[in-house]
């Protein structure tokens, strides 16, 4: 095996806590060989646009082998990467040249389920008694014939499949070509680590861990209880799917995954200045699950739960609710915020779909991310302010989509295409028909339209991030909240002797704001106007303003 060179950044063990991170598509960013998928290559020929930008890491989604009935997120060999997104030696090149830049990554981790193509599970169904035969989730037959309980699968049905072979069931909490493996074996929990040193040999930096909620079940497989219908909500599955009308205590949020999350943080201490992110996808204890597995300091660096990738729309009231609850069941820990990402309607559309000036609305919200406490996960194409695609049915390439269509459209929608120049067809992501079509209002979206130009959505990510960099005060330093005045947010930031007052306008229209006691120094750099009449602010619809204190 080759082993990428030592990375030549500088070494910081604390480089994560307030780091911004690009989250990478790969299938959607770059196709360099004409295939109409992207690919390692062309992530390693677009870096140059993540570095100015000004992020510090960016999070590929998987690349690794895979029969792709999930886009990658069903995993058949987790130390390679699949023949469509190139080689061994294409990611090694291309986490070169991300080092090169001054930009670390960040890989995505598939633990709690594996696809059935994987040899693991083709030896575990062969039979009952085989050395893998406990490496997945088995259980008999109800007398009945039906499945084991009530379990369900997020993306419909029961979680259970019949397997003929070994005349018992099998538990997928997605789809049925994703068997769970059975983190109750330690062999399995020890293969699992030994694929995470592969990619920590090979120089990565850190790691996104999928469904990282999921890794156990409960042995006795109990049946979960039924949820109050006022109780449910659409944060982590749409409200059409029934997986919201239970309360998922035995499934998955099991307290055995604790002591694992132990042993994975170990593996990455072995090693300099590694950083893990773990998705936390549940409905009702989302952020008190966080707590737990961020506490400590001996398990997950961060964790994100999806408070601000629910449909529900932002206020300054809901902002200041979420950031208290993070705060009162994680004491101890450290948010990764996001507003996009690959699984969820991009927000300029989720939130923004009726707001007329949609750049603006897009440059306030980038700088209510960059500026609140925790870590940013900025998806690919938010910095453009892409729109949520919206493709036809037989255009749908996500199971998920093709499963509750049409009250819910799939993920689709966000991963279309990386659009890059309005001059070449396909937006410059490839010079074949995609595997997503390419929206034309994307096009004209494109970065060779936004580059250059200081009234850009682009050129507002790339000033705010050199302007948030100034100021260490928003990447580590603590935050309080003044009380709404209407639809104005107001916080502090406060680290190390400096303090910065945040005051964003959540509104369409122009709005006035009294200014806290204090010796208030407006800041600039960030690219928002206000008009200041002593401590009162007049700020513009979708506008900020931001100011020191003296």
């Amino acid at each position: 095996m080759s082993i990428a060179p030592q990375s030549t950044l500088e070494v910081d063990k604390d480089w994560w806590r307030g780091a911004v991170i690009y989250q990478i598509y790969p299938r959607s960013y770059q196709d360099s060989n004409g295939d109409g998928i992207g690919d390692l290559k062309g992530i390693a020929v677009r870096l140059p646009h993540v570095a100015a930008l000004g992020v510090d890491a960016i999070w590929i989604s998987p690349f690794f082998t895979s029969p792709m009935r999930d886009f990658g997120y069903d995993v058949s060999n987790y130390e390679d990467v699949d023949p469509i997104f190139g080689s061994l030696a294409d990611f090694d090149a291309m986490m070169t040249e991300a080092h090169r830049l001054g930009i670390k990554v960040m890989i995505d981790l598939v633990l709690s389920h594996s696809s059935d193509r994987h040899p693991w599970f083709v030896e575990s169904r062969s039979s009952k008694n085989n050395p893998k035969a406990d490496w997945y989730v088995w259980a008999d037959a109800k007398p009945d014939g039906s499945p084991p309980n009530n379990w369900l699968s997020i993306f419909g049905g029961s979680a259970w499949a019949w397997d003929p072979t070994r005349m018992q069931y099998y538990m997928h909490n997605f789809l049925t070509s994703q068997p769970d493996l059975n983190l109750h074996n330690p062999e399995v929990q020890n293969r699992l680590l030994d694929v995470v040193r592969f990619w920590l040999d090979r120089g990565v930096d850190g790691f996104r861990l999928d469904t990282i909620n999921f890794y156990f079940h409960d042995k006795e497989l109990r049946d979960n209880p039924a949820l109050e219908p006022s109780r449910r909500n659409a944060s982590t599955a749409p409200a059409v799917n029934p997986y919201n009308f239970q309360e998922h205590l035995y499934d998955k949020n099991r307290p055995e995954n604790l002591e694992f999350l132990k042993r994975f943080r170990a593996v990455l201490d072995e090693y300099p200045a590694i950083a893990a992110v773990g998705e936390v996808g549940d409905s009702q204890r989302g952020l008190e699950i966080v707590g737990e597995y961020t506490s400590g300091g001996d398990k997950m660096h961060m964790c994100y739960a999806f408070e601000f990738l629910a449909p529900d729309a932002l206020s300054p009231e809901r902002v200041e609710e979420v950031m208290n609850d993070f705060d009162g069941a994680a004491p101890e820990g450290w948010a990764c915020w996001a507003f996009s990402n690959h699984d969820v309607v991009r927000h300029v559309s989720r939130w923004g779909n009726l707001v007329a000036d949609r750049d603006a609305f897009a440059k306030l919200y980038a700088a209510l991310l960059l500026t609140l406490r925790g870590s940013v996960c900025i998806y690919q194409g938010e910095e453009l302010a892409l729109t949520e695609a919206d493709l036809a049915y037989q255009d749908l390439q996500d199971p998920y989509g093709i499963q509750f269509w049409p009250e819910f459209k799939g993920r689709d929608g966000c991963r279309t295409p990386m659009v890059w120049d309005s001059q070449v067809a396909q937006g410059g992501f490839s010079t074949v028909k995609p595997w997503l079509p390419v929206p034309v209002e994307h096009i004209l979206r494109a970065v060779s339209v936004q580059q250059g130009d200081e009234n850009s959505v682009l050129e507002q990510y790339r000033r705010f991030l050199t302007f948030r960099k100034q100021h260490p005060a928003f990447a580590k330093g603590n935050i309080a909240f003044s009380q709404p005045q209407g639809d104005v947010l107001l916080y502090t930031r406060t680290h190390a002797g400096e303090t910065i007052l945040c005051v964003l306008n959540m509104s369409p229209v122009e709005s006035m704001a009294t200014l806290p006691e204090g010796n208030w120094q407006a800041l600039t750099g960030h690219g928002f106007t206000s008009n200041n009449y002593g401590n009162k602010i007049d700020i513009p619809a979708w506008g900020a303003y931001f100011a020191r204190l003296g």
